[in-house]
């Protein structure tokens, strides 16, 4: 291992804003935060966010800094990715953003129901593999634990430049009969992207500078609890 990544663990001890529970803390038990993370961690009322897979943090950074009144907790596994956005939230003092490393399948030990307001899921590994489909974040067992803690009102937001999970999260929606508030296939090419869309990751400019279209989905799950895979999956080549 690097000196730099092990550096960057070092720091992540540090930091306030970044929970990193040891693995039998959450294996098939609640980690102490579930249903108290507005009393406890953000000592506020705020509605609460997650960015699910939120590599460096950027889009949870970017959104803290937008939103002062909402909480915002980026998940991810990869902590020295994710010490830069800790150490960013730490270093400008914004006290309403934090971060979990852990797998995202342990997602629902973290909170309680109803606990969080809304989803943001940027450029997540499209898992391209059949034998990965069920890996994919917007498959219907990450749906079914999303359900556990998302209000029933609440979005679930899908940016990717991979038209292949574009193209199955569409049709995991339409098979399920989930609502949608909108569905783009290229949001800068089309002007769709606002001000939040707007805000771009490491690995986003880099497909940006390739001509990779951004794609974007928003959607919710309207207060189901099971939802069901659809036979299909996209062309490769999408």
């Amino acid at each position: 291992m690097g000196k730099d990544k092990l550096k960057r663990f070092r720091e992540n001890e540090t930091f306030d804003c970044l929970v990193q529970p040891a693995f039998e803390e959450i294996f098939h038990r609640d980690h102490p935060l579930k249903g108290h993370w507005r009393e406890t961690f953000f000592k506020a009322s705020y509605p609460i966010c997650l960015e699910l897979g939120c590599g460096r943090g950027e889009y949870t950074v970017a959104l803290g800094r937008q939103n002062p009144e909402t909480g915002y907790i980026g998940v991810d596994i990869k902590g020295a990715r994710m010490w830069r956005g800790a150490k960013t939230a730490t270093e400008e003092k914004l006290k309403n953003i934090g971060f979990v490393r852990t797998r995202i399948e342990f997602i629902d030990s973290f909170f309680g129901p109803d606990e969080a307001d809304e989803i943001w899921i940027t450029f997540p590994d499209p898992q391209l593999k059949k034998s990965r489909v069920k890996k994919r974040l917007t498959a219907p067992e990450f749906l079914s634990r999303y359900a556990k803690f998302l209000k029933p009102e609440g979005w679930i937001h899908l940016k990717t430049d991979s038209r292949h999970l574009h193209e199955y999260t569409k049709a995991v929606i339409a098979f399920n009969d989930l609502e949608t508030a909108a569905a783009c296939d290229d949001i800068y090419g089309t002007g769709f992207a606002d001000r939040t869309l707007s805000v771009k990751t490491a690995y986003e400019t880099q497909y940006l500078q390739r001509g990779i279209p951004i794609t974007y989905l928003k959607f919710r799950l309207n207060g189901k609890k099971d939802f069901f895979a659809p036979d299909f999956e996209p062309d490769k080549q999408l």
